[in-house]
């Protein structure tokens, strides 16, 4: 399975950045770039403890459809959400929230796995990983543009 680490620095409380995280609205902000949209919201509107979402995006000129679930909440230091249907053979992103003299220092860990056996793997390897990351890291910045007007993502 192919795995990066994310390290974004954000100068606001780690339950402030916790929230943010959780809230469907600054996702879908957070990748308007990407034409993405929620086809099916979570239930209250927020994510919670074993929501589902089905999510549409274009990748690579693709279209896409992704249904995600959200779980292992832990306020206001963890949530995990994972792929339960969609291009992926595995999809997991651990999203975890500590505190840091400047603030909150957020780590997102994120492995995958492309279908196709052996080609998927040099596919993860030679492109797929670097595209995530970069599209983890804008992700970051606008979260944490939202949040306190700038951010800072560190590469682990």
């Amino acid at each position: 399975m192919a795995r990066f680490v994310l390290e974004t620095l954000i100068a606001a409380e780690p339950s402030q950045v916790f929230t943010a995280s959780l809230d469907p609205g600054l996702h879908v902000r957070s990748m308007q770039r990407y034409g993405e949209s929620m086809l099916e919201r979570p239930a209250g509107g927020a994510f919670a403890e074993g929501s589902t979402v089905t999510w549409r995006a274009r990748h690579f000129g693709i279209p896409f459809r992704l249904r995600s679930i959200v779980f292992d909440i832990d306020p206001p230091h963890r949530f995990c959400d994972r792929q339960i249907a969609g291009p992926f053979t595995a999809f997991l992103h651990e999203h975890e929230f500590s505190a840091h003299p400047r603030g909150t220092l957020m780590r997102d860990t994120i492995t995958f796995r492309s279908p196709f056996g052996p080609i998927g793997r040099l596919v993860d390897r030679l492109l797929l990983r670097a595209y995530l990351r970069r599209l983890i890291a804008e992700r970051n910045r606008i979260l944490a543009d939202e949040i306190e007007g700038r951010g800072r993502t560190l590469a682990a």
